[in-house]
C-alpha cells in the first residue's frame, strides 16, 4: 500500500462511546461533532444510523498510532490509594 494513504481507524482520543465518529472525523478532516450529528439524524430520520454505527464499531480497528508507549505509560501517575484501618477488636 502507498505510504501517504490514509486508513480509517476508531479514535482513542476523540470518543464518546467507542471512537467511530472521532475516527471518521479524523479521516475526512472534519469535526467529529458534525459526524455525530449526522449519525443522530440518520438514526431518527432514516432509521439506519444505529445499525451503521454498530457495524462500523465491529469492523473498524482502533488506531495503533494512539497507543501509549512504554515510556509514556510509565509517566502516567496513578492516584494514591487510601486504606481505612478498622479495628476488629470489640468496641
Amino acid at each position: 500500500m502507498a505510504e501517504g494513504r490514509k486508513k480509517l481507524y476508531r479514535s482513542r482520543d476523540d470518543r464518546w462511546l467507542v471512537g467511530v465518529c472521532g475516527g471518521i472525523g479524523d479521516y475526512f478532516d472534519i469535526d467529529s461533532t458534525v459526524v455525530r450529528v449526522i449519525f443522530v439524524l440518520a438514526s431518527f430520520i432514516l432509521g439506519g444510523g444505529l445499525w451503521i454505527y454498530l457495524i462500523l464499531w465491529i469492523i473498524m480497528p482502533l488506531n495503533p498510532d494512539e497507543f501509549l508507549t512504554v515510556e509514556q505509560s510509565a509517566e502516567v501517575e496513578e492516584p494514591p490509594v487510601e486504606v481505612e484501618e478498622s479495628s476488629a477488636e470489640g468496641e
